[in-house]
């Protein structure tokens, strides 16, 4: 008589399991294991967490909750950002791993910082605006405004994995590049073909400043009037982390004033009320947080899920998924993300 396959909690929500499993990944994952899906909230309680081996989302789980868990070797974040909802202080001791699928939307959402880059410094969106209008402008006439990518000076606010993602697209168009990001060695900038600096450089030097931190319980708003004021007027701030770590009253009137340009996929209340002023303000680039959520971005996880269970069952460390570190996953303020 063979042993019962390990047990498997899968509470993804806000996704679903085809939406992150493909068709081929779900017969994997069911041949596999024992599946018991269940709403997030309802997981401390579950009876099945005493057995489950692994986590698929990221429910509240309390210390009480993890003290059950006997079996649990790891929890699969399919959010892409990590929540203030576990005792990450009793996964680390308990051995358990939290790990989170978000470098697939390195690539998807570093393609959009770029197309954002370019038609802010090019003017493609009111240009073709004002042609729908009938009021374009002509040749030189039409490029007033205009400026190019290629051989300018690129700062980046954070340099993770998108930041990467950015660095490489960005290789072909001989841009300067800094980056500040108090979290990393000059070296590992280095590395990257990236000129360490401070946070006043990035902003002061740079055409185009790419923020890609995540909200912290450190840099909550930290980017505000003063940071705003400090760029090269005519200059490009394009928002692709978390509206937390923008004063967004503050941004939305440096570009008001037309002192710099504006892109932003996510924003403070999303969606913003129909009567917000930034639904219509000029200068601002809007992306309805759509970067990353793509279906064969999305379809990526489950295989990224499974490459790692794999390893931890033979008793490995996971290596695809992105490992909550002790030292910084307390400090993370994201907030859920919403489904509209």
């Amino acid at each position: 008589m063979t042993d019962a396959p390990p047990l498997v909690i899968a509470a993804p929500a806000p996704r679903t399991l085809p939406e992150i499993f493909t068709p081929e990944a779900r017969a994997r994952l069911e041949a596999r294991y024992r599946v018991v899906e269940a709403e997030a909230a309802a997981v401390a309680a579950h009876p099945a967490l005493a057995e489950a081996r692994y986590v698929i989302g990221q429910p509240p789980l309390p210390g009480a909750a993890l003290a059950r868990a006997a079996h649990l070797r790891a929890v699969f974040n399919v959010e892409g950002n990590l929540l203030d909802n576990m005792d990450y202080a009793a996964c680390f001791a308990r051995g358990v791993h939290v790990l989170t699928t978000a470098p697939v939307f390195a690539e998807p959402v570093a393609e959009i910082g770029l197309c954002f880059a370019l038609a802010l410094a090019r003017d493609v969106v009111e240009a073709d605006a004002a042609f729908r209008e009938g009021r374009e402008r002509w040749g030189f006439d039409g490029n007033a405004q205009a400026r190019l990518i290629g051989g300018s000076a690129v700062g980046f606010v954070g340099f993770g994995d998108l930041g990467r993602a950015l660095r490489r697209l960005l290789t072909g168009f001989r841009v300067t590049v800094r980056a500040f990001d108090p979290w990393l060695p000059e070296a590992s900038l280095r590395d990257a073909d990236v000129i360490p600096a401070s946070l006043d450089s990035v902003l002061r030097d740079s055409d185009t400043v790419f923020v890609v931190a995540p909200v912290t319980t450190e840099n909550q708003g930290f980017l505000g009037a003063e940071a705003f004021a400090m760029m090269r007027p005519g200059a490009s701030l394009i928002l692709l982390s978390r509206a937390g770590v923008v004063d967004f009253p503050a941004l939305l009137d440096a570009v008001a004033r037309g002192h710099i340009r504006a892109a932003s996929d996510v924003f403070p209340q999303e969606p913003p009320a129909p009567d917000d002023p930034l639904r219509r303000l000029p200068g601002l680039l809007r992306s309805a947080h759509r970067a990353g959520a793509l279906t064969e971005v999305m379809l990526r996880m489950g295989d990224m899920a499974l490459d790692d269970m794999a390893l931890m069952d033979r008793g490995l460390p996971p290596a695809r998924c992105k490992r909550a570190e002790r030292e910084t996953a307390a400090r993370m303020r994201s907030r859920p993300v919403a489904k509209t």
